[in-house]
């Protein structure tokens, strides 16, 4: 027997279905639970979401989310800010602060080399992370250990060492092909423990 879906579920669950890990069956489930909920709860989980993105901000130093110019840990005064550490995305961010291993500053680039899906180097945030190196010591490339990932840490390798800084990645023992969000934290405090030179 067919499945039968109304076209407002068909078109609430098309919408939560772009997000990311959001399969079918999941995107039907939410969008159950939203048509089941009044009015006014759907319209305050609207503006919430609205709310959040209007407020969102990129730190002019870490191209991190913030809610203001400066994230919190760019401005903390306990960071050492002569070690940056390279992520794909915010998300990346996190998932290192709680393994607690790492007291230095971030730079988000916001994605990953990728050709086959028009991503170039213009569309990354490199120019900003090429301007912070003058105060830099160090820059840990913590790119997934995918194709992608690695093809961002041997670019932006090759563009670093001329300056002078002293380029590291990661130690292996993450997972090939994971995502750095996925890491539990003692996988990855001792992948920074025991990063390596490119």
């Amino acid at each position: 027997m067919p499945e039968y879906h109304s076209q407002p579920l068909i078109m609430a669950a098309q919408e939560f279905a772009k997000l990311p890990g959001i399969g079918l069956k999941t995107a039907q489930r939410l969008a159950y639970h939203i048509l089941n909920c009044s009015e006014q709860e759907v319209e305050q989980f609207a503006m919430g979401i609205l709310s959040a993105r209007r407020s969102m901000k990129l730190c002019k130093c870490c191209q991190n989310i913030c809610g203001s110019d400066e994230c919190e840990i760019c401005g903390a005064d306990n960071r050492n800010k002569a070690l940056i550490c390279v992520v794909e995305s915010p998300g990346d961010v996190s998932a290192i602060e709680r393994s607690g291993g790492f007291d230095g500053v971030y730079h988000v680039l916001h994605g990953l080399l990728s050709p086959m899906n028009g991503i170039g180097p213009e569309q990354l945030k490199i120019k900003e992370l090429m301007a912070r190196l003058t105060s830099a010591d160090e820059v840990i490339m913590a790119t997934s250990p995918t194709v992608e990932g690695e093809a961002t840490a041997a670019y932006l390798s090759r563009m670093i060492k001329p300056v002078g800084v002293k380029v590291t990645r990661l130690a292996y023992g993450l997972p090939a092909g994971s995502s750095l969000v996925y890491a539990d934290d003692v996988t990855l405090q001792r992948a920074l423990e025991n990063r390596s030179e490119l």
